[in-house]
């Protein structure tokens, strides 16, 4: 009976404390439901949505989300003045993230604090600085090269080629090698990724209504999420091991988990990597980071390219032009290709690869605009509605690359105007080691092929619908027919 009486009186004690809230802040809000808060009003692609309720409501919303205060940051100039009085370098604590992070020990997943620094400032010095990343230049090349000899292959017979497929495994292939080397097999290492990535993007309960957490179990997906995890651990286990049974640590390193066994055994490097779960968080990162942002904006980039041919032509001349009649394009090309680098901005731009990024959290009290943001209130950067803000951005929605020729805006986390792989000390510290990827190939396929709509298409058919993930996916898999040029040879 007293359980009865306290299940009937919890909606009205969460309803009087969700409108006391809301008393206490001058941000807008939308409208709210009892105990959901604002979640029903995150749709299906909650970047869009949240997009226009700021349209409606302001750069600056304070949502409950559940029973999670969350604002919501739609502008660059709202991004700007929020940051340049607060930080915002914590990240929440999510349940699917937490069990992939190894309890939080990816630098991605990681709350502020040492541990966080340290293990960021080493990874940027030890395993993603620009020697570290030219050194792989000959995996790159060779992947690469395989992946123009089997597209090749596709055009003596007149077929389409599933872009989305092949530039994903060519991500995790590169990734793979550079990640494990070249003598560990990685079957099916692709698709228990892809999973971990969907469960990364699905609606954990959890999250937002603690105690209704019990649904995740009766959905599924707790189970699901510690199959997948058993199923990375044991392949982690399986590399960590093979790496230690043949004592390469102990010589040059050549592959990031040599790096990384190196610094478990360097005692200046202890406390940071003082146990294997530290090893397999930063490993999760590498792949996050590495292999489904690459292969989604490589994606991307063709998809706008198709449906823009002056743009692609404009591109397809340029690097044809600089690498001549080599028959590819070489990394040392890639400098010269000014346009092809404004087509990857532009690009990301309208497709960044997380559209909200990785959630932050306030620690402590702080004052936004004169108004007080409690502790624990989520902090949710929208990326893709800052990249169409016609306050910033002449004619948001049009792809137009030229937009970029005598811009200053930047995409390396120190401009709030373009943030697709984040702002201020959160930034992604991968971006020196996905570029190189994404230029190359690209740069690549365009001057081998010609690429075509399969036949009876129009480029206004074109599908850009978008797949349900913490990474921005196109669901519709980009295929396209190559044919290939016959001036390079």
């Amino acid at each position: 009976m007293l359980l009865l009486c306290l299940l009937l009186l919890l909606p009205i004690f969460l309803l009087a404390k969700l409108r006391k809230s809301q008393r206490n802040h001058v941000f807008p809000c939308p409208r709210k439901l009892p105990i959901i808060g604002n979640l029903h009003q995150l749709g299906a692609h909650p970047h869009h949505s949240l997009h226009k309720l700021s349209l409606k409501h302001g750069p600056l919303m304070l949502l409950q989300l559940g029973s999670v205060p969350t604002l919501v940051i739609s502008t660059a100039d709202a991004l700007r003045e929020v940051l340049k009085t607060n930080d915002f370098s914590n990240r929440p604590s999510l349940y699917a993230a937490k069990r992939y992070s190894y309890g939080f020990l990816s630098i991605s997943f990681s709350p502020y604090g040492e541990y966080w620094r340290q293990a960021r400032k080493v990874c940027i010095l030890e395993l993603l600085s620009v020697k570290r990343v030219q050194s792989f230049s000959k995996i790159r090349e060779e992947e690469v090269a395989n992946l123009i000899s089997g597209i090749k292959d596709t055009c003596f017979s007149s077929k389409s080629v599933n872009l989305s497929k092949v530039l994903q495994d060519l991500s995790n292939r590169i990734v793979t090698r550079v990640t494990f080397g070249d003598g560990i097999a990685a079957r099916g290492y692709g698709n228990i990724l892809e999973e971990s990535q969907r469960l990364l993007g699905e609606f954990w309960v959890v999250d937002y209504l603690p105690w209704l957490g019990w649904i995740d179990a009766l959905t599924g997906l707790r189970k699901r999420l510690e199959k997948n995890f058993k199923e990375l651990d044991e392949f982690y286990n399986h590399v960590i091991e093979e790496h230690m049974r043949g004592g390469s640590a102990d010589h040059e390193p050549c592959d990031l988990v040599h790096v990384l066994l190196q610094l478990h055994k360097d005692p200046a490097y202890g406390t940071t990597f003082s146990s294997m779960s530290h090893i397999k968080g930063i490993i999760m990162d590498m792949f996050s980071a590495g292999t489904d942002t690459s292969s989604a904006t490589l994606t991307w980039i063709m998809t706008e390219l198709i449906i823009n041919p002056r743009a692609m032509a404009k591109a397809r001349d340029e690097v044809r032009k600089i690498a001549g009649k080599k028959g590819k394009v070489e990394e040392h090309d890639l400098q010269d290709l000014t346009y092809l680098k404004l087509v990857i901005k532009e690009t990301m731009r309208l497709h960044p690869p997380a559209p909200l990024l990785i959630p932050r959290e306030t620690t402590e009290t702080c004052v936004i605009q004169g108004s007080k943001v409690p502790p624990k209130t989520r902090i949710i950067i929208n990326a893709r509605a800052i990249s169409l803000d016609p306050n910033t951005w002449d004619n948001p929605e049009e792809f137009r690359p030229e937009r970029f020729i005598d811009s200053n805006a930047d995409f390396r986390g120190q401009d709030f105007r373009l943030v697709p792989f984040g702002v201020g000390r959160r930034s992604c510290p991968g971006i020196n080691f996905a570029l190189p990827v994404v230029e190359l190939v690209l740069a690549n396929l365009l001057y081998c092929f010609d690429w075509e709509l399969p036949a009876g298409m129009t480029k206004e058919e074109m599908d850009l619908e978008e797949e349900l993930g913490i990474t921005m996916h196109k669901k519709i898999p980009l295929v396209l027919v190559p044919r290939l040029f016959q001036g390079n040879v």
